[in-house]
């Protein structure tokens, strides 16, 4: 089994990383937002206070330089690629597609699509298969104000994860199943909101726990 902490949109509230750390995950991801449009150095505040593998990606909020912080720091840049750790592939899409705030990391669908190709095609079917993502899949945990502004991409290639990582939209938290395929949104780590989700030795076989501090 793996224990997997997920934090997301911790917009720049650096001082309770250790307190989520308490729940002793075997890994970390980090699904975006981590700085809030501020200096992409500041990243280090979190990725150094985790002392287990950490996966992590851009948010819309985050400066495109912050790819570079994440690549140079012990965390795994997985913005655009795959990597397999025993029976799970982790796959990673970071930013997020456009919105109305002209935010720093936003991008076309057909950029996102791109970038989720690529990086599948880096990784193999495996008995788990987790995307991790800033912006929701369309129709899922996306709602504002009556509108859907998720990401078509990330919807169409839902059957080919077991497991999806977001955030983004803080006002839509939780955990619901697609059609076999399970979406997590922990809500905004800057709340103290976070998830802690167990994989097993089966495909499926995955449990969510959605926590505050």
């Amino acid at each position: 089994m793996t224990k997997i902490l997920l934090l997301t949109d911790i917009h720049g509230k650096y001082d309770t990383i250790s307190d989520f750390m308490e729940c002793d995950p075997d890994i970390v991801i980090i699904a975006g937002d981590i700085t809030d449009c501020g200096d992409p150095q500041e990243a280090n505040e979190v990725l150094r206070q985790i002392d287990v593998p950490c996966f992590a990606i851009p948010g819309n909020c985050d400066l495109p330089e912050i790819l570079n912080v994440i690549e140079y720091s012990d965390a795994v840049n997985l913005h655009g690629t795959s990597l397999e750790i025993g029976n799970t592939t982790f796959t990673g899409v970071g930013g997020s597609n456009p919105t109305p705030f002209n935010t720093p990391f936003e991008l076309s669908e057909e950029e996102l699509c791109e970038l989720l190709e690529k990086a599948k095609k880096r990784g193999r079917q495996n008995v788990h298969n987790v995307l991790i993502c800033h912006a929701p899949p369309y129709c899922t945990l996306d709602d504002i104000g009556g509108t859907h502004v998720g990401c078509k991409c990330f919807r169409d290639n839902l059957s080919d994860f077991d497991l999806v990582c977001c955030g983004h939209i803080h006002d839509h938290t939780g955990a619901v199943d697609i059609e076999g395929t399970l979406v997590v949104n922990p809500g905004p780590a800057s709340e103290g909101k976070y998830a802690v989700i167990t994989l097993g030795d089966e495909p499926k076989e995955i449990e969510v726990e959605l926590l505050t501090l």
